[in-house]
């Protein structure tokens, strides 16, 4: 029997466990993919967006707020990449000023510091390779750009130092109350417990429906991107955005916390919420409209292309509130700026909770993590200091983004550590440089089969692994 049952691991999941385990709580995370990170989490624009947007009033301009700020914060305390690199929000026609305008007072309202509207002039002297074609932009000085990997398993890493139990591999299949318990059954078996958080993303619907006669729809909107290689990366140094539309915030280019240049998303709805495949049509609408904002942006450098499903409510909002049945609680229709109010979100999940049973802070909360060590970041000292005590982390294994031996070990062996190829990427860039893990995979495949006891025939890309590994494993 749990206190709380979180389902869905990705970005809020993970957020809502940490803050979560600061309580006297046992906590459990329930997740149907083989790792943390799998949904929209791992497929977005990585994006902390400073709280513009979001239409005063609502749950997005509140929680996109307070989330940025925690967010700046807890990457240092959580030691995941963050850069405060600031964005402009474009405008293409003098008659749209006023719109930029409209903009700068909802940043105002929200409490937003640092925005200003500024002429195309001003705004290229900033960005060089601008549009010649820009009347005018907002600059907003306090948005930022993440990695959305890193601070997904910053999350999900503390909350488990701090208790938390995830079971990965696990999908929900029925929920039903008996009283004041609920029983969530999986197919690895039933779970007991009092309150149930459902944080599970485009499938938030689904699971809402398994307890609830609340008629709730969401609606997997898909969005397309193009990564460039980091030889593209220093084209631009901020976020750059068009004027926003009601299917979402355009098409953006902005630099990567690892030097990359990313182009993207489409908004495309769909009824498959499986369907994160790329298309011709969707490719060429990034570069079409990438090109409006950004001159000569060096599409021949794309190594990889890529698509997220955003999960979209019907209210506008975010659907954070306990629903008709007692202690079920829903987190849905987390579309952008989810990513950025993640933290914020589990703030608020824990006051919905305080109403429903006491929360009694633990004495003994871990606030702080070590991620993983990324030896390019070192100087030539410290990585001789590394390789002194571990030769491993004097192998090179990706080339493209220089990835040791070492880091790879690591990212197995940490806890909620990796058991894909997926997985490791995530955690340590190995197959993600240009070449897009040609050289890497088999020395990588090697290493995970070496620790995990398996094959090389039974490594995967990605999907559940045979052996349990669950915390009570480590």
């Amino acid at each position: 029997m749990y206190d709380i049952l979180v389902i869905g691991a990705g970005a809020v999941g993970c957020a809502v466990a940490r803050e979560l385990s600061k309580y006297k709580l046992s906590v459990c995370v329930v997740e149907k993919e083989s790792d943390v990170c799998e949904g929209t989490s791992k497929a977005n624009s990585a994006i902390v967006h400073a709280g513009f947007d979001a239409k005063p009033g609502t749950l997005k301009a509140e929680l996109n707020v307070r989330g940025s700020k925690m967010i700046k914060e807890l990457s240092s305390k959580l030691d995941f990449a963050y850069k405060q690199n600031g964005a402009m929000v474009l405008c293409f026609d003098e008659a749209d000023v006023g719109k930029l305008e409209e903009l700068k007072q909802r940043a105002v309202i929200n409490g937003v510091d640092g925005v200003s509207v500024i002429s195309g002039e001003e705004a290229r002297k900033l960005e060089p390779s601008l549009s010649d074609n820009v009347k005018a932009a907002l600059w907003a000085q306090t948005s930022a750009i993440v990695c959305p990997f890193e601070m997904t398993l910053a999350f999900a890493e503390n909350a488990f130092a701090n208790g938390a139990e995830f079971r990965l591999s696990t999908k929900v299949t029925g929920i039903s109350k008996n009283g004041d318990t609920f029983n969530v059954k999986t197919d690895k078996g039933n779970i007991q417990c009092k309150i149930v958080v459902n944080a599970a993303g485009v499938f938030a619907d689904e699971v809402h429906s398994m307890i609830s006669s609340q008629p709730m729809k969401i609606v997997p909107r898909r969005g397309e991107y193009m990564l460039m290689d980091k030889a593209a990366g220093g084209l631009i140094s901020r976020t750059i955005f068009q004027l926003p539309t009601k299917m979402g915030k355009g098409i953006l280019v902005t630099p990567t916390v690892h030097g990359n240049l990313l182009a993207g998303p489409t908004a495309e709805d769909l009824d498959d919420k499986q369907d994160v495949s790329t298309t011709k049509h969707g490719l060429d609408e990034v570069k079409a409209k990438g090109s409006l904002s950004v001159k000569n942006i060096p599409f021949n450098k794309v190594i990889t292309g890529f698509s997220g499903l955003r999960a979209v409510g019907d209210t506008g909002d975010f659907i954070i509130e306990q629903s008709d049945i007692k202690g079920f609680i829903d987190v849905a229709g987390i579309e952008s700026p989810g990513l950025s109010s993640a933290p914020a979100i589990g703030e608020y999940v824990c006051k919905i909770i305080s109403g429903i049973i006491e929360l009694v802070q633990k004495d003994n909360f871990i606030d702080t993590r070590k991620g993983l060590v990324h030896f390019f970041d070192l100087s030539n000292d410290q990585q001789n200091e590394l390789i002194s005590k571990d030769p491993s982390y004097g192998r090179i294994v990706c080339r493209c983004e220089y990835v040791t031996e070492g880091e790879i070990l690591d990212a197995i062996n940490r806890p909620l550590g990796a058991t894909t190829l997926d997985g490791v990427k995530r955690r340590t860039r190995a197959g993600m440089g240009r070449c897009q893990a040609g050289f890497c995979l088999p020395t990588t495949m090697a290493l995970i089969a070496s620790k995990l006891g398996i094959s090389l025939a039974d490594v995967k890309k990605t999907g559940a692994f045979d052996t349990d590994r669950r915390q009570d494993d480590e």
